[in-house]
């Protein structure tokens, strides 16, 4: 198969593209950055170079492919940060629906189901809808969990103040993901034939956030790590503080109260909370505690 990467070559699209690749399938990944084309190359994929904004190079990327692994990037500098995310998703659509392909995988979040009350996964419940009108194209979009490595960002918290924390209770429970777990569904359902609209849960734990401190902090040799529940206005300075621009702050404080309040979770509770990937809780500890030593 001709399958299409967006990504580049990050946390998820890089094992993506190598799997598909050891698999023997045609694989081109789009990247705004010239730099990473020898990378891409090296790989055995072919580089598309461009911008995900300019709609005439999505769609002679896409022209001729036979499915699409599509994932938007993170605006976190930008303003009218949900309403330019959909847009890219436009974008996509409209590149998919001049094109060959018949098969779509998106990188979606728990917490699309809603539009409100989720901070930036508002704008992937709209991107879904977007791709649901479709013709002749089955979709599949995968819901992820909270990336483990979003637990990276809190390692300067840590270090200067011994605690670990968000604008939820120690007694919420927080669904999880690898992304190398993620890759690997999005690659089971890139090669699928199939004329359904599907939706996928992909965790890989659903802890607790006081399991987060206990975890994180035996991995550590910190075992008295505390989980903090910080007000709204303290998660706002505090992501403020370590340089977050103010309206990506905000939708993430947003986002922590629909995890506090049970609407981001709501759905991903409704399939049955499924666990169908690998990477425990505890596995990832070890390349946490890797970085915080590093």
């Amino acid at each position: 198969m001709k399958i299409i990467i967006t990504g580049s070559l990050g946390n998820v699209a890089k094992p993506l593209a190598e799997q598909l690749i050891t698999e023997n399938h045609d694989v081109t990944v789009i990247s705004s950055s010239e730099a990473r084309r020898s990378e891409i190359e090296s790989l055995g994929a072919k580089a598309a170079i461009g911008s995900v904004s300019d709609v005439q190079f999505l769609k002679g990327t896409f022209k001729d492919a036979d499915a699409v692994f599509l994932m938007t990037p993170p605006l976190v500098s930008d303003n009218n940060i949900v309403k330019n995310t959909i847009e890219i998703g436009r974008n996509y659509a409209e590149a998919v629906a001049s094109s060959n392909i018949n098969r779509l995988v998106m990188l979606s979040s728990v917490g699309a189901d809603s539009p409100i009350e989720n901070g930036p996964i508002a704008g992937l419940h709209h991107i879904e809808k977007i791709y649901n009108e479709l013709e002749s194209v089955s979709s599949t979009f995968l819901r992820a969990g909270y990336f483990y490595t979003n637990f990276m960002n809190d390692i300067p918290l840590i270090k200067t103040t011994g605690i670990i924390g968000a604008n939820y209770s120690a007694d919420v429970k927080v669904p999880l993901v690898h992304p190398k777990d993620i890759a690997k569904a999005a690659a089971e359902e890139l090669v699928k034939i199939t004329s359904d609209q599907k939706i996928r849960y992909v965790a890989s734990d659903n802890r607790k956030a006081g399991d987060f401190a206990t975890v994180f902090g035996a991995a550590i040799d910190k075992p008295d790590l505390p989980w903090v529940e910080f007000t709204d206005e303290q998660s706002f300075e505090g992501m403020s503080q370590a340089g977050l621009p103010e309206e990506m702050a905000k939708l993430y404080e947003e986002m922590g109260r629909g995890i506090r309040n049970g609407i981001v979770q709501e759905d991903f509770i409704r399939y049955g909370s499924p666990i169908d990937a690998e990477t425990k809780l505890e596995d990832f500890a070890k390349e946490f505690a890797d970085r915080f030593i590093s």
